[in-house]
């Protein structure tokens, strides 16, 4: 017997393989990912039993697995918030060529790279001085349902009032800022934590509610260490560690948040 291999094969194979990579790398490290395993051995198990014609253990499980679909979109609910997310930041807002720019074109700001300064500038000067900081930088969605629990400012961006802000002794300093466009739209804001349980040891709440509003959102976050004073963004559920001022530039420009 000749099995015959069509282009739409491969195509249907590759994006099979793209769509598994891209969950496994959102759910690695969590603790959806033993469920995952787990759901993937029970299929696995299931298409055996119904190969070798097993027709009692077949439907018993066919039926769960039936059912199993709205349990997975329930049980996996922050994962699929996350795939969502990562995708639609991804393919439909950051690109050169993206949907909503061709439809849309957006011109660039000239007083972004200005904003992009005053947050390297506040961000430079804490770090030198190990006042520990949080800064959500707003991309397409809005931050407006993060303000609960925190305090409205809607004040003009600057690295002096930011460094006030987070100065240790303000009513202010604990949570995070939410920087919403060309504002500081609020101050003292909780965010979501990660669930991911493979972060190394030296990770605090400031670095683990950056990596988790960074998966409940396309925000950028901008953390600065109380104990050794690095700098690091996380975006899309990932982190990177102790930036450069320059580095941090970098990314703030290259995003084109403003």
């Amino acid at each position: 017997m000749i099995v015959k291999i069509t282009a739409l094969d491969i195509i249907d194979i590759g994006l099979v393989a793209v769509i598994m990579f891209q969950l496994y790398r959102l759910i690695k490290g969590t603790s959806a990912f033993s469920i995952f395993i787990a759901v993937f051995f029970i299929y696995l198990f299931w298409l055996i039993v119904k190969a070798l014609n097993m027709q009692l253990v077949s439907s018993m499980l066919g039926q769960v697995i039936g059912v199993g679909v709205i349990a997975l979109i329930i049980v996996f609910q922050q994962e699929v918030r996350r795939f969502l997310l990562v995708m639609g930041n991804r393919y439909l807002t950051n690109s050169k060529f993206s949907i909503t720019r061709l439809f849309f074109p957006v011109k660039d700001d000239p007083g972004g790279p200005i904003i992009a300064e005053e947050i390297v500038r506040a961000a430079e000067s804490m770090a030198s001085k190990k006042i520990g900081c949080l800064m959500v930088i707003g991309r397409q969605s809005r931050l407006d349902m993060f303000t609960e629990g925190g305090e409205l400012l809607k004040a003009r961006i600057s690295a002096e009032l930011l460094e006030t802000i987070f100065f240790k002794n303000t009513p202010l300093h604990d949570g995070a800022v939410l920087i919403d466009n060309d504002i500081i739209l609020a101050a003292r804001c909780p965010l979501p934590v990660t669930d991911q349980y493979t972060l190394p040891p030296r990770f605090g709440m400031r670095h683990r509610a950056a990596i988790g509003m960074s998966e409940n959102s396309d925000a950028l976050v901008v953390v600065v260490s109380e104990e050794t004073g690095h700098i690091s963004v996380a975006d899309g559920g990932e982190i990177r560690e102790n930036l450069t001022p320059n580095e941090l530039r970098n990314i703030l420009l290259m995003e084109k948040i403003w």
